[in-house]
């Protein structure tokens, strides 16, 4: 093995969801390079659909104010919508990622307040100093939504490799309408999730949650000769 690629497997297995992050901010010019790292992810025919927002510092902190409020009224506002349903195998990877951090920060299964207000946690970004917000302009939909997929993943790797933790919550694609408001961003770009990141806090429970992955046999399937078709 090189060294580039020892280096690369340490990168992808270091980055995980991390929620507790320490309050120092990231310097403008690490946050560049991280960005202009994340540029390099592949996209159909190099169309790059994807545009991000970098909220920090008190447009944040208003975010963080404001969420929480909205959500606990029942304001809802999705741009794609959220109506898969996990069953089978999926639906235990589910389950067994949300009991590994309910594990982590000491909450019982039967105690439903306190999931209810680590689920909150969500909305105030796990106290993030920074928060990307990845959005597909109109009229993009699920192939671009793929291609933005893939900038995450490099946008992670990128943040991992610079000692940065990050975290990527579906549940902020739930107040689209609030941060587009909050941010002055146009309305005809669509919020898909966001990424809550920042320096990881060591000393925080939450951030010792590990999760299983499958095996590759259970996910890959390698093809070297046609199917034998049935006789």
């Amino acid at each position: 093995m090189t060294d580039c690629a020892q280096l690369f497997d340490e990168i992808v297995f270091k980055r995980r969801s991390l929620r507790a992050f320490l309050p120092r901010e990231v310097e403008a010019d690490e946050l560049q390079r991280i960005f202009a790292v994340a540029q390099r992810a592949p996209s159909n025919c190099n169309t790059q659909p994807w545009l991000t927002h970098v909220a920090s510092g008190a447009a944040l902190q208003a975010l963080r104010e404001e969420l929480p409020k909205r959500f606990m009224a029942g304001e809802i506002s999705l741009d794609f919508p959220y109506d898969g349903v996990y069953q089978g195998v999926y639906r235990e990877r589910q389950y067994g990622s949300a009991q590994a951090l309910y594990d982590s920060v000491g909450i019982a299964r039967e105690d439903k307040a306190a999931r209810h207000r680590q689920f909150m946690r969500n909305f105030t970004f796990f106290d993030a100093p920074h928060v990307a917000f990845l959005f597909l302009p109109e009229p993009f939909g699920l192939r671009e939504a793929a291609d933005l997929g893939m900038y995450a993943q490099t946008l992670m790797l990128a943040m991992t490799a610079h000692g940065l933790g990050s975290c990527p919550q579906t549940a902020l694609g739930f107040q689209a309408d609030t941060i587009r408001a909050g941010l002055g961003i146009d309305a005809t770009n669509k919020l898909l999730f966001g990424i809550s990141f920042g320096y990881p806090d060591p000393a925080a429970p939450a951030n010792s949650c590990s999760t299983d992955r499958a095996g590759v046999p259970d996910a890959v399937k390698f093809h070297s000769a046609p199917p034998v078709s049935a006789t």
